[in-house]
Order: C-alpha cells, then sequence, then structure tokens
C-alpha cells in the first residue's frame, strides 16, 4: 500500500502581507509639514538675507526672524499638511498609501 501526500487543506491562509501603511502616512505628514512650515518662512528669510550683510548678526537676525514668521503659521502648516496627506490617500496618489 502506497502513501499518498495529503491534500493542502483548504481551510489554510496564506501569512499576512505587511504593510506599513500607518507608518507611511505618519512619514507623509511629518515632511509635508516641514515642507509647508518651510515655505511659509522663506519669504521672512529672504528679506532679512536681502538687507544685513553676511555674518553673525545677520545669523541671528534670520534665526529671530523665523521664531517670529513661523510661531503664528505653524496651525496652518500642520492644518495643510494633514489636508494634503488624507487627500493624497483618498485619492491614492501617495506611494505606499495605495490599496
Amino acid at each position: 500500500m502506497e502513501s499518498r501526500p495529503l491534500p493542502p487543506d483548504p481551510r489554510r491562509r496564506r501569512a499576512p502581507v505587511f504593510r506599513p501603511r500607518f507608518t507611511l502616512a505618519i512619514l507623509y505628514l511629518v515632511g509635508f509639514f516641514f515642507l509647508y512650515a518651510l515655505l511659509l518662512v522663506v519669504p521672512e528669510l529672504t528679506d532679512v538675507l536681502a538687507q544685513t550683510p553676511p555674518g553673525p548678526e545677520q545669523e541671528e537676525l534670520a534665526r529671530s526672524a523665523s521664531h517670529k514668521a513661523i510661531r503664528p503659521l505653524l496651525p496652518l502648516a500642520a492644518g495643510m499638511a494633514l489636508l494634503s496627506t488624507l487627500a493624497g490617500a483618498h485619492f491614492q496618489v501617495l506611494p505606499g498609501l495605495r490599496d
């Protein structure tokens, strides 16, 4: 009598595929936040760079101008980053967040 191999169990499932959607969404959110924060500060920094000569004074003026400019705009940068991430995920244009 020959022994035949057992057929595979049809109820057995494949191992789940790892898809780091949440991690990627957080990285996109942080990336968009820094992009928008930088874009909101650039006009103030260009004014400082155009008006003052290079040196330590320029660095200090640029630092204080960027702090003053970004402080009231942080919620705007965060909101735009959140909306960009949600829209990118919804319309499936962000790599890694597509189905």
